[in-house]
């Protein structure tokens, strides 16, 4: 295991994520559910997507390098995109929503939490990234350690302290410090690709 590329990819999972629609579930379920329930079944959501992502960025590996690499700073460029483009739209629409407090507890919480992250994870930028990193990288488990490692955090601040976050970090600023990790990872394996 790689310690290097270990932290790089908990940096970038954990910069595009912070932001992300992730997070907001996340928070959103822990108002509604206990807070340790809704991190159990998000983290098995997280491990299983994790998996996923990894298992296709290895089968990825096996294509050549130059594709690899062009194809890994495109998405790299498109998650950037992506970013901008959710940042400008929460710093326009700032919308506060009044959250409903359920009293559901143990299973049906940790399923109810599991397949509202399932779901939203399923083609979403963090899981692009992680496929993108370990077919650059070759270096699945390290990927998969800092990519899941940086999922579980986020989710656990989204669990512990969502809402206090958002009071000195508008989400629109977390959005645009993610699109700059995109784009210096974008114009790193750029450079890689010309030299």
């Amino acid at each position: 295991m790689d310690p290097a590329i270990v932290g790089l990819t908990f940096l970038a999972i954990f910069v595009v994520e912070l932001p992300d629609k992730t997070f907001l579930a996340t928070l959103v379920l822990a108002t509604r559910y206990r807070p340790i329930l809704v991190w159990i079944g998000v983290g098995s959501a997280f491990a299983v997507q994790t998996t996923v992502a990894v298992l296709l960025g290895h089968a990825a590996s096996f294509l050549p390098h130059d594709v690899v690499r062009a194809a890994a700073g495109l998405m790299f460029l498109a998650g950037a995109v992506i970013l901008i483009r959710e940042g400008r739209g929460h710093q326009q629409a700032a919308q506060d929503e009044a959250l409903v407090t359920r009293d559901v507890h143990g299973l049906r919480a940790v399923v109810a939490s599991f397949l509202v992250l399932f779901a939203a994870e399923w083609g979403d930028l963090s899981q692009l990234l992680t496929i993108s990193m370990v077919a650059k990288y070759e270096q699945p488990f390290s990927v998969f350690a800092g990519a899941l490692g940086a999922l579980l955090v986020v989710s656990g601040l989204a669990v512990l302290a969502g809402r206090q976050l958002q009071r000195f970090v508008k989400l629109h600023v977390l959005h645009y410090i993610g699109a700059a990790v995109c784009l210096a990872l974008a114009g790193f394996t750029a450079y890689e690709l010309v030299s």
